[in-house]
């Protein structure tokens, strides 16, 4: 106590910024100690880079290695694991189990936690490219195109699947989040370009394929480091709003309990 009625440390909430570095550390750590989100998130993709690059199963439909077909579209599934699928069933057992609803009371507001979560992500996803990287380079991977279009399309993708992974997670009920993120992943995982070329789908289903998050981001990301193309607009057109779509729709419809 310095004076009369003024106490050390002041009361009050701590600064905005500095409650969503904390609560994004807090996230980080329990994202990692999750032994069979990191099973979800980092061995099954670098399975199906490896088995997929080694041994003829799926016809691609593209020319070249399969290695540089194959590694962009791992790198968006890692982003789609992480960001949507793993937050999504962790997220919505959090809220089952009652963390959601004393975070509520806390003077975090709802988007803090938001972003709080989708930084967890990040940090993850970086862990992520990294090894997928150092695999797909001892297969054979040789990459190229701008590193910047290459960040942004991570993270655009990151923020719409995040939103998309949170609306899930803050509306439905533990057990549907559980089935309906499982669903959604092996879905995309055939329908979304990522093992298997959009080509090879009939042009009207293909068209309507190209539109959804995941063909974005291994769309693009493919054009940039398979092609070397420029900054890929279009893709991070669709990924943007996608990101404000899910991202908005979260922060409206999320429910703490």
């Amino acid at each position: 106590m310095t004076a009369t009625g003024t106490f050390l440390p002041k009361p009050g909430a701590a600064p905005l910024t500095r409650m969503i570095r904390a609560q994004a550390a807090l996230e980080t750590r329990m994202l990692l100690r999750n032994g069979e989100q990191l099973l979800l998130t980092v061995v099954i993709p670098s399975l199906l880079l490896v088995l997929f690059s080694t041994v003829d199963i799926v016809d691609t439909g593209a020319d070249g290695s399969t290695v540089d077909f194959l590694a962009p579209g791992v790198l968006a599934l890692a982003v789609l694991s992480t960001a949507f699928t793993g937050q999504a069933i962790a997220t919505g057992f959090e809220r089952r189990y009652g963390v959601l609803k004393r975070l509520a009371v806390s003077p975090l507001p709802r988007w803090g936690l938001m972003a709080a979560k989708t930084c967890a992500v990040l940090v993850t996803e970086v862990m992520q490219i990294v090894l997928l990287t150092a695999i797909a380079l001892a297969l054979g991977w040789s990459p190229h195109g701008d590193p910047l279009s290459v960040a942004l399309l991570l993270i655009l993708g990151t923020a719409a699947f995040s939103g998309l992974g949170l609306l899930m997670a803050g509306t439905l009920k533990a057990e549907a989040t559980l089935a309906a993120a499982n669903l959604v992943f092996l879905l995309l995982l055939v329908a979304g370009g990522v093992i298997v070329s959009l080509d090879k789908f009939p042009g009207a289903a293909r068209s309507v394929l190209e539109l959804l998050p995941i063909s974005a981001l291994s769309g693009g990301l493919r054009d940039v480091l398979r092609d070397g193309a420029g900054m890929p607009w279009r893709d991070l057109g669709i990924l943007a709003v996608w990101a404000v779509l899910g991202l908005g729709a979260a922060a409206r419809f999320f429910r703490w309990e």
